[in-house]
């Protein structure tokens, strides 16, 4: 199985290789070079998830100051879903239906991070039963907590904060937004 299809279900594996198939052969460099001087963005992919009470789902990374949502940086030749769920897995030991994407947003080179693509896609609400099957990766993260967004806005980088709440406005009005460093472009 390639690297591309490494995470799907046997059944998505098919697809995507009926699809490859479908695209034909790769496309040739005409002019040597030009594919290594295009610009590369770190991508990363979230999930929102709410408890029964309406909260946000929050972990504590141990290499981080602030609260994050479940999620990671997306592999090479992963997608931003597949890195998704993978992250859920990997962070929180369950397996949930990740839902629709809710947000996009761009975020500008900061100090040494380069800028990137950041996907926020919908984690749906966990059960009392759900909760209490978290194992956490004690490498990674501290510890979880539900807690509503404006009760950690004063914790939370300000972009990081206007991100997860379109991610929220996105989910109630069953919308989809791209937002620039946490802000409507238009």
């Amino acid at each position: 199985m390639t690297e591309q299809a490494h995470h799907l279900s046997p059944e998505q594996a098919a697809q995507f290789f009926k699809d490859m198939e479908a695209e034909g052969e790769p496309e040739v460099e005409f002019n040597p070079g030009i594919a290594s001087r295009i610009a590369s963005k770190t991508v990363a992919a979230g999930v929102l998830i709410h408890d029964e009470q309406g909260r946000i789902f929050f972990v504590t990374p141990i290499y981080k100051p602030y609260p994050e949502i479940p999620g990671g940086v997306v592999d090479a030749n992963e997608s931003p879903y597949l890195a998704c769920q993978r992250e859920i897995r990997e962070e929180l030991g369950i397996d949930i239906k990740v839902g629709n994407l809710l947000v996009v947003d761009w975020v500008p080179q900061h100090g040494v991070w380069r800028d990137s693509l950041q996907f926020i896609f919908d984690g749906g609400v966990l059960s009392k039963k759900d909760v209490e099957k978290i194992e956490l990766p004690h490498d990674e993260l501290k510890s979880f907590e539900f807690r509503f967004l404006e009760e950690v806005k004063s914790v939370l980088k300000p972009s990081f904060y206007r991100r997860l709440d379109a991610a929220n406005v996105a989910k109630i009005s069953r919308t989809t937004s791209y937002i620039d460093f946490g802000r409507n472009p238009c």
